[in-house]
């Protein structure tokens, strides 16, 4: 699974056939048991239109799914999710908190992390821009006139920054996987994903194609997943496109554009609530992913102004540095070295440990 308000099942490939799931060696739900939540509509096999009745349904979900398996009432909980999750995760985390607050059998959460998240419409959009100009994807001249000309603030761009954007990936970028710029394209495609538009995910108000084959292990991942959740005998046994849907299922498709109509501008505020109702917040970020990169996450975190507990310092997976990360009061926040977008397909080893350190509250480790 990728980009889902779930707990990430890391990938570790051993083939390239689409007749199955592969193998996952380093997978999360070794340290606690996984529920996963596919949402939200457009994306995976949701239904859920809104950021709002996602909210609502999310919440019910949960607290259905406990009075039917009423032996995880007291277990804790945690939420994980990546991308555009950075909105849903904490706005659920918030909505989970409001309830405890006047119910007599509350939720048992104890914190959530987030990967590559969408945080803030205009840090995001500042580091994003900021990122391709440190890594050459863009020249000098389309840097200065995205900063000038580009209201960073706004979900929806006039057509002059739209125009700068596109003569960006169009003429500029090249044929390079965007959430890994620095993974090989699948080597059978022109790098584009059938529906699927600049921001579906990360700005869905954006109309932009962009180039959305997510590599790794097997920059081909994306396609099988399309032939494998297309199968009946794979959808009947998900209890999935139960209404016999017209089209086929896609990665990612413009129905999310269509029904996301309620985004926040920042998330910001949700953070600074939950810091105080004291959960455990983790933020992390593939280094290598140009979509919602290192800089836009740490722009936007750094709104929040918080005291250090523990200085910026590498972090080690078998004796090699898996990343660097920072310990705030109330916040911890990681990067994965050499991670895309979806940082356990690219990393599952090191996301391994990364959760494993989260659901301990204990900070990753200075050795291996």
């Amino acid at each position: 699974m990728s980009d889902s308000n779930s707990l990430m099942y890391p990938q570790d490939y051993t083939s390239t056939s689409s007749r199955g799931t592969p193998r996952q060696t380093y997978c999360s739900s070794k340290l606690r048991p996984v529920l996963v939540s596919l949402t939200p509509t457009g994306h995976q096999t949701s239904s859920t239109p809104g950021i709002v009745a996602l909210q609502r349904t999310s919440l019910q979900f949960l607290i259905q799914w406990m009075v039917r398996f009423p032996r995880y009432k007291t277990r804790e909980v945690y939420l994980t999710g990546e991308s555009y999750a950075g909105h849903y995760i904490p706005q659920l985390a918030k909505e989970i908190v409001t309830y405890n607050a006047n119910s007599k059998h509350p939720i048992n959460l104890k914190g959530f992390m987030v990967g590559n998240a969408v945080t803030d419409n205009y840090y995001d959009n500042l580091g994003t821009v900021t990122y391709w100009w440190s890594h050459a994807m863009i020249s000098d001249r389309t840097y200065r006139q995205l900063i000038n000309i580009c209201d960073f603030s706004q979900l929806k761009e006039s057509n002059e920054c739209e125009s700068l954007y596109s003569y960006a990936m169009d003429q500029e970028f090249g044929n390079i996987d965007q959430y890994n710029i620095y993974a090989p394209p699948c080597n059978n495609s022109d790098g584009r994903t059938n529906g699927c538009t600049r921001h579906t995910i990360r700005l869905p108000h954006r109309p932009h194609p962009i180039f959305r084959q997510m590599s790794g292990y097997d920059p081909c991942t994306e396609k099988y997943a399309e032939i494998y959740y297309n199968r009946p005998d794979v959808q009947k046994a998900m209890h999935a496109n139960t209404t016999k849907i017209p089209y086929k299922w896609t990665a990612c498709n413009e129905v999310l554009n269509r029904n996301w109509n309620d985004t926040d501008v920042s998330i910001l505020p949700i953070y600074r609530d939950l810091i105080a109702a004291g959960l455990r917040i983790w933020v992390f970020s593939g280094d290598v992913d140009s979509v919602v990169p290192v800089t836009a996450t740490r722009y936007s975190l750094a709104q929040l102004k918080l005291s250090t507990k523990i200085p910026w310092y590498p972090w080690y997976v078998k004796k090699q540095v898996g990343g660097w990360t920072e310990v705030y009061e109330g916040l911890t926040f990681a990067t994965v070295r050499g991670a895309g977008h979806e940082v356990p397909l690219f990393k599952p080893r090191a996301t391994l440990q990364l959760f494993r350190s989260f659901l301990s509250g204990q900070p990753l480790p200075t050795k291996s």
